[in-house]
């Protein structure tokens, strides 16, 4: 779901939210977590010039444990007339906690599956978004519903969990046949559109929807659309984007949405086919000022070229694999503002893509604290489950920082993997299972990262400061303070690029897993400037770079040799100078000795490679590069 993802809630989107809170704290009911749904049967009429819902949902549902009686969530405005089992009627109770307790005629045993119908209607009330809103465009009515996370329950008898997702649906909506101005309704759902049937003044519209689908993911539409196709190639296996738009709006449409066809080609070969080919993917114009990812045809307020592609990645991220938990949203709307970014990336140049980022950055770094992941406490409200920021754009970015520490083959894989797990494939994921699933596919340990740029808050402000101590190399120190307590460093990997005076350019990576840690790296010029982050590809923010002339006066007092070494390295220093301290790391920079000062230092004890060794004197730090042959 998109608000419009790069700006923050509007008024009246916060008061939708804020309408929602009595609602919003009861979620879903604990009471359905006894059998499984297998399949509904919406059968519905609607007339979108009134505000009223009435309908049968058949569902059939799989006891986990001995049943006396099973409970559905519908909020207690409505009213269920009847409940039917193979032609029998049955007991039933709704409650003021949104739940339809309906009493089975005998046991039904762990494993059996069974079925049973219920007949209900009403106005329905909206709650979070807008579960169900009647209005009108341009003098004609509509209506439509959006039920993430917890408005299914507000128009039809359902169960909200998400890990029990529904195998398949039908879904049958009748509508009277005409709008008052004698143009044809068109209604809309999710799936592949089966069939029209015509009886009098009414029309019922038939769609079947084959693959899991949560309660949330299923809506309808109706009004007056104009109805056109853009094709996907998709290896040969043709399918169809379908359009459903307000006649007022069909020459803005038509100019917009066929570049959905290169974002699914694009998001295809990135991550993994369209999961819905053979059914259909599409778009249907709603009153809502941002677009819902409803599986198969995403409900939208416009058609930016940004809002359609968040849209779609969500039928990857979100719909094939939806979020074990809306503590878990980060898995669902941190992709899909990440894929609108790949594909600046894959059309526009890095130019292009490096804006995108840092307009995410100053987002998420304008306050300095938020994780990604919610608490249980989160989730109880609208705002803080689609917090802009946090679930978004920060989960978005600590995507990319992703891909940037594993490199993009792995990363990429590592994405395949997840969306065609079989534990979780057409089915749900929570954060330690994707993290399962990317350490698995890329042979790394990310716990620490999944700590620093998930579980905990805030984000690093780096000082780097540098010189060039001889003419093929480069001296980096990175020291970074942390803007929220909950980390205590971030490790990260951290982008440098170095400037030539002739304009050459040499990009480096450090690996910073230390606070003040120190780096060499080759150059074959002479470097005049350092550039921090030069594509944005890091959260942070208030970063320096200074040239540290001070040190290299200083260090020009000190006089190492033999340089490259064998073993033992003589120091030789003014007299003046009084060092206290002499500190000797590897190129790790792990601290492998600490003493006082000694006019030679021996290295035999160490292996070949690169050493720093840090000179604490009274006039200040001095750092020294010893090659050990």
């Amino acid at each position: 779901m998109a608000q419009d993802y790069q700006k923050p809630f509007n008024k009246n989107q916060e008061a939708e939210a804020k309408m929602a809170m009595k609602k919003m704290e009861a979620r879903f009911s604990i009471n359905t977590g006894d059998y499984d749904i297998k399949y509904h049967r919406l059968d519905l009429s609607v007339d979108p010039g009134v505000a009223f819902i009435s309908g049968n949902v058949t569902t059939y549902f799989e006891a986990k444990e001995p049943l006396s009686q099973v409970t559905f969530e519908l909020t207690d405005n409505m009213t269920v007339s009847q409940v039917t089992q193979r032609g029998n009627v049955l007991n039933f109770t709704h409650n003021s906690d949104d739940e339809v307790i309906v009493y089975l005629p005998q046991i039904q045993s762990a494993g059996v599956l069974d079925s049973l119908t219920m007949a209900y209607s009403g106005n329905p009330v909206s709650s979070g978004f807008g579960s169900f809103e009647q209005s009108s465009h341009n003098g004609t009515p509509i209506i439509w519903t959006l039920s993430e996370p917890y408005g299914a329950k507000g128009w039809w008898p359902c169960k909200q969990d998400l890990i029990d997702k529904i195998d398949s649906i039908d879904v049958h909506i009748t509508t009277p046949r005409f709008t008052p101005n004698n143009e044809d309704y068109v209604s809309v759902s999710n799936g592949l559109e089966l069939s029209q049937t015509i009886s009098g003044n009414f029309k019922t519209t038939r769609f079947k929807h084959k693959y899991p689908i949560p309660a949330y993911l299923i809506a309808i539409a109706a009004t007056n659309y104009s109805v056109y196709t853009d094709e996907v190639d998709n290896n040969g296996n043709l399918f169809d984007v379908v359009n459903y738009v307000y006649p007022e709006n069909l020459a803005y449409a038509q100019s917009r949405t066929p570049i959905t066809v290169d974002m699914i080609n694009l998001f295809s070969t990135l991550f993994d086919s369209y999961p819905y080919a053979d059914e259909k993917y599409g778009h249907a114009q709603f009153g809502w000022g941002g677009g819902m990812e409803h599986t198969t045809v995403s409900f939208m307020g416009s058609f930016g070229e940004n809002l359609i592609a968040h849209e779609l990645a969500h039928q990857w991220f979100g719909n094939k694999v939806t979020a074990g938990s809306w503590k878990d949203i980060w898995l669902s709307e941190g992709f899909a503002t990440y894929l609108p970014g790949l594909f600046i990336e894959n059309t526009d140049g890095i130019a292009s893509f490096t804006t995108f980022k840092q307009q995410l950055i100053n987002n998420i770094t304008s306050q300095p604290g938020g994780s990604v992941y919610l608490t249980d406490s989160d989730t109880t409200s609208v705002n803080r489950i689609f917090n802009s920021r946090l679930s978004y754009k920060k989960a978005a970015m600590s995507i990319h920082m992703l891909r940037k520490r594993l490199g993009d083959a792995p990363f990429f894989k590592a994405m395949k993997d997840y969306l065609n797990h079989p534990n979780h494939t057409y089915g749900y994921a929570k954060t330690i299972d994707f993290i399962n699933v990317v350490e698995t596919s890329s042979g790394e340990s990310l716990t620490e990262f999944f700590n620093d740029w998930i579980y905990n808050e805030g984000y690093p402000s780096y000082s780097v400061t540098w010189n060039q101590p001889s003419s093929n190399s480069v001296f980096i120190n990175l020291s970074q303070m942390q803007s929220h307590s909950s980390v205590s460093f971030f490790e990260a990997s951290v982008p440098i690029r170095l400037i030539g005076s002739n304009g050459e350019i040499k990009d480096v990576v450090l690996d910073n897993s230390s606070n003040n840690q120190n780096f060499i790296e080759t150059v074959n010029f002479t470097v005049v400037n350092v550039i921090f982050d030069p594509e944005s590809d890091l959260i942070s923010r208030n970063n320096s770079v200074a040239l540290s002339t001070e040190n290299l006066n200083l260090e020009a007092s000190l006089y190492l040799h033999p340089n490259p070494t064998t073993n033992i390295v003589n120091i030789q220093k003014p007299e003046s100078l009084e060092i206290n301290q002499v500190k000797i790391y590897n190129a790790l920079g792990q601290l492998l000795h600490i003493g006082s000062w000694k006019s030679r230092l021996d290295f035999s004890s160490y292996s070949s490679g690169i050493f720093f060794v840090k000179f604490e004197s009274t006039s200040g730090i001095i750092n020294k590069i010893v090659l050990k042959k």
